[in-house]
């Protein structure tokens, strides 16, 4: 089972992997990655951070069951991980602390540096749940193969990309990114949602929530490609009820959506 994503300073989105010397890291419970500038000819790191005001062996992550350890190697710098769906929230890794649990989902770790800062991001998709509709037994408990946070803007996303559906199941209507944005956006959390930020939650929920398997069209556009995602997204999350008509009391109503698009 994949515990978390990796995602270095300039490598691609979560779920796809660029030919680059930053590629995106997979871990599993039990896996341990260090990170830091690397000792030349001597110990590699896993994660590079190539400013020259960072450790040569800055930290290490640890992967566990459902969520990460971070451990700082710094005798007097403390590290920040900020929660990128909270605001503001995050938390403090003091120097020399071993296997600090992170307990975000989505997770910015930061380093003091000659530069100013240098993160990278970390990624945790297999965050367990409690299904409000099952109750707790005996034995081992059921991990859920599509564990989806219903605060998470990603979430959102998913939401106002069924909506069509779910309001009518006849409506084939698949919301472009940027209809997606706009439906968004009149909510607080969701002021500054962007085309970009869209797409970014709809790459995440394909490759490493829901984990689909969405190869390229002979000869599609990028367009073509991002709207297979996103049939394949809706497909999904309608077949299996991981988007309920329940969930569109999350968006805000249609009539606030109208008016700020149009500016009133």
């Amino acid at each position: 089972m994949e515990t978390i994503i990796v995602q270095p300073p300039g490598s691609s989105r979560p779920g796809e992997v660029r030919a680059t010397g930053n590629e995106l890291l997979h871990m599993g419970p039990g896996d341990v990655a260090d990170f830091g500038r690397g000792v030349p000819g001597g110990r590699e790191v896993s994660i590079v951070l190539s400013d020259p005001g960072i450790s040569r062996r800055a930290g290490r992550l640890e992967a566990a069951e459902d969520y990460w350890r971070l451990s700082n190697f710094s005798r007097d710098t403390a590290y920040a991980v900020e929660n990128l769906e909270g605001a503001g929230e995050y938390i403090t890794v003091a120097p020399g602390r071993l296997g600090a649990p992170v307990p975000f989902e989505f997770s910015r770790v930061v380093l003091p540096a000659l530069s100013g800062t240098v993160d990278f991001k970390v990624f945790a998709p297999q965050h367990a749940y409690l299904d409000e509709r099952s109750s707790p037994g005996a034995g081992d408990s059921t991990v859920h193969p599509y564990a989806l946070d219903a605060t998470a803007k990603y979430f959102l996303v998913l939401v106002a990309l069924c909506e069509p559906r779910l309001r009518d199941p006849s409506d084939s209507t698949l919301p472009s990114v940027g209809d997606i944005a706009d439906r968004l956006r009149p909510l607080e959390s969701c002021r500054r949602m962007t085309r970009s930020a869209v797409n970014y939650h709809i790459d995440y929920l394909t490759f490493a929530k829901l984990r689909l398997d969405v190869g390229d069209e002979p000869g599609a556009d990028g367009n073509a490609r991002t709207g297979a995602k996103r049939a394949r997204l809706v497909s999904l999350a309608l077949r299996f009820g991981l988007v309920r008509e329940e969930h569109l009391a999350l968006l805000p109503s249609r009539r606030r959506s109208v008016l700020h698009a149009s500016g009133a």
